[in-house]
Order: structure tokens, then sequence, then C-alpha cells
């Protein structure tokens, strides 16, 4: 983002956040996000070394891949996205760094299906106080204008977390087993939690010493919130779309390790051989560049791509989601048919950008849909939605689905493979969701 972008994102109240510490608490708020992904997925490049150790079948790594995190991802987030509409939402977003490093931690420590499940419970508690209290943060330090290129930035975290779930999953998992991968990946997020505790500013505490005087505004109640969101056709229309967006990406995060492994197995040792590297370290480091570096290259271009056209036509916001995910989608299946290894990973590239471009403009328009005192509450039903469905039984369904496949005669290999072709045709109705959301958008927007 340029200087100039910060310095006109930037309200003339001297007891707002400087263009210097804007820039420096979106960058940080970003790396928030990119730990919280990497211990996230960080269990999908290790799914098949857990598969074997615990003995679990598919759905029970689709259950711990998607539904443990979820459950309490999606009971917490709305509790906490209440106390951040009033709260110091820095110290919230520390608090919640601290949980759900300190579970991912206790993941390496797992001897079962259950105690995995368990220290799954305690990620997804702790990643629910991420995203609601930073987004309304940016809104705070952003208008409406340069809104969708900041969200964009801070939604960057997720491919750059996933990027580094890979690699580092992989290197350390190959080396020294999937259990050390897990504290390696848990580690880092406990120092940030400092950072963002004792570094970031919160913007009302500014406002209000500043402006003593000044009425603060009341903090709308849950059911006032709920019934502003349900009547406004474009939120509930986002809120499908994404949904079904967050089915397809965690679902094919969640198996898309198992993928390689079942159908390009010999040529993933030839290739990890050529590197002196075992088959999970090549492939942790192949899908995460290629799937790290586009959905990031994806994210900030959606948001500048949002930014940019929104001038002309404010519509452009949900054009650019459905065009992505509708031109992605082939590229999806060609990669899960070709037998060439190379052309596999190739492939990936394009749907990685492209479904990325949605991050920025859906999750910025949300921010724009309600008054500042509802923002982190309607980005938390978002996610509640988004997290329950998309998480919690997208990678369980896929899972069931490749193990009905498996069971009807069509092998590991083949099962999986057309569990995600599948699974990634959902991309149609959720891109009819995002163009049919341009009707309503202009006279839902109200910040």
């Amino acid at each position: 983002m340029s200087d100039r972008a910060i310095d006109e994102s930037i309200p003339a109240d001297p007891g707002l956040p400087s263009p210097a510490h804007s820039r420096y608490a979106i960058g940080l708020l970003m790396v928030v996000y990119m730990l919280s992904f990497l211990d996230r997925q960080v269990l999908s490049i290790l799914a098949e070394p857990i598969k074997r150790d615990l003995g679990l079948a598919d759905w029970q790594v689709g259950a711990v891949s998607g539904l443990a995190f979820a459950l309490f991802y999606t009971l917490v987030g709305i509790p906490v996205a209440r106390l951040s509409e009033r709260g110091h939402r820095p110290y919230i977003i520390a608090t919640a760094i601290s949980i759900w490093s300190a579970f991912t931690i206790l993941c390496g420590f797992a001897r079962s299906f259950t105690h995995l499940a368990l220290a799954r419970f305690g990620v997804g508690t702790g990643e629910a106080g991420c995203t609601p209290p930073a987004l309304s943060l940016i809104a705070d330090y952003v208008p409406r204008e340069r809104r969708s290129s900041a969200v964009a930035v801070y939604m960057a975290g997720a491919p750059a977390g996933a990027l580094l779930g890979m690699v580092v999953g992989g290197l350390v998992a190959s080396h020294w087993g999937w259990r050390t991968a897990f504290v390696v990946a848990g580690a880092p997020g406990l120092l940030v939690a400092l950072l963002v505790a004792f570094t970031l500013l919160e913007p009302r505490l500014k406002q209000r010493m500043t402006s003593i005087s000044s009425p603060q505004p009341d903090k709308e109640s849950f059911a006032a919130t709920l019934k502003v969101l349900a009547s406004k056709p474009t939120y509930r229309l986002i809120v499908s779309a994404v949904t079904m967006k967050a089915f397809i990406q965690y679902s094919v995060h969640a198996f898309l390790g198992s993928f390689f492994f079942r159908n390009h197995a010999a040529a993933l040792a030839d290739a990890a051989n050529t590197y002196g590297l075992k088959p999970v370290g090549f492939l942790g480091i192949a899908l995460g560049l290629i799937l790290g570096l586009s959905g990031v290259a994806g994210s900030v271009l959606g948001g500048k791509f949002a930014d940019h056209f929104a001038r002309r036509d404010i519509r452009a916001h949900m054009t650019i989601p459905a065009i992505g995910m509708l031109v992605g989608t082939p590229f999806y299946i060609a990669a899960f048919m070709v037998d060439s290894l190379p052309l596999a990973l190739a492939l990936l590239l394009v749907p990685g950008t492209l479904n990325a471009m949605y991050y920025g403009p859906a999750y910025a328009i949300v921010q724009g849909l309600v008054q500042p005192s509802m923002r982190a509450t309607a980005t938390a039903v978002l996610l509640f939605v988004i997290s329950l469905v998309g998480l919690g039984l997208g990678p369980l369904i896929i899972g069931i689905v490749s193990d009905v496949l498996v069971g009807q005669g069509l092998g590991e290999a083949e099962g999986i493979r057309w569990a995600l072709m599948l699974c990634v045709l959902v991309a149609v109705p959720a891109a009819m969701c995002f163009l049919a959301a341009r009707k309503s958008l202009q006279a839902d927007l109200v910040s």
C-alpha cells in the first residue's frame, strides 16, 4: 500500500493512529492471520503420516481437519465479536493467539483420534478471536474507498499461512516427524501475541482521550444486529457464496496432500530423491509455494482490482469474485485428472490465484453493509456460517464420499480423486450468488 493511500485513509482526528502505525498494524495483523492459517492448515500436509500412525479412516481425518476445529470456532466466535464491539481489540486478539498456539503445540502430543480432536477444539476456540476484531480494527484505519485493498492485505495471510504450513510441516515432518511439526508451527504465535498486545493501538481509546465529552455510540444488541443483517439481501448472498467457497477451499486443502500421495506416489518419490528430500518434504514445499504464492497474489490483486473498478461501478466488488471462481474451476478438474505430477502442480496455480480474488472484495463489503458498532458481529456471523458448513462439514463430507467410493471398489486413489472433483463444482452456484448480489449492493451499503 502506498504512502499516499495510507495518508488518505487516515481521518484528520489527531487522536487516531498515525499513517505509519496504520501501515504497521495492517502488516502485523496480516502476520497474525498468517499464523492462524499455519496452525490451521499444517494438518493437511501431515494427514497421511497421522492417519498411518494413529490408524484413522478418511472420515476421521476430515473430522479433525474441519469439524473438530469448526465446532468451537463457531461457538466462541460470536461472543468474542460482541466483546470486540466495545472491548480492547488488540488485547482480545493477543489472547486468542496465545490460546490457539498453545493448543497447536498440544496436537503434537496426541496419542489417539480423541486426543487430536480435543486439541483441535482448542485451536478453533483460539482462532475464533482473530478475524472479527481484526477486520473491525482495519475498518477503523482506512476509508471505504481503500478498504478492499487493506482487507486484501490482511486476507493474504491465509494463503501465506497455508504456504508456511505446507513447507514447514513437510520439512519438519520429513526430518523429525509430524509431532515436532505441530510444536514448530505453534511456537511463533506466543511471541507475536506479545507484539500485538503491547504495540498495537486501540483507536477507540485514542478517540475517547481526545474527545472525552463526545457521547459514545451504544453497542447494538445482538438481536438488533441480526435483524439488520437479515434485512440485507447482499449480506445473505455473500454469506451463501463465501460459505460454498469455504466448502471447496477447506475440503481441497484437507485432502490435497492425500490426493498426491495416492495418485502420484512414484513420481513424488523420484522428484524428492532428485532434491535429496523425502516425499512429504518435497510435496510440502511444492504445494506450499504453489498455493501460498498464488493465493497471496490473487488476494492482493482482487483487492486492488475491486478498488480500481469500483470507482466506476461499486458492483465490481461482486463481479471479480464470480469471474475468478468460474474461470478457475476447470483448471482444478484438470489438475485432478492429469497423470503428470509436474503438470498437475502447475495447473493448481490458476485456481490458486483466481479463487483467492474474493477475499478483499467480499469481506470489505461486509464491513460497509453495517454501522461501525455492528462490524465485528457481522463478520462473526459470516464466519459462523462458513466455518460450520464450509470448514466443519466440508472435509468431513468429502472424507465420507471418498470412503463410500472406496467401498464401491474404486480404490483409495480414485475415491479421493472423484470426491475432490465433485467438491470443486460447488464454485458454480457460489459464483451465481456473487453475481446476484450485484442487484442489491448499492442500496445496502451504509458505511
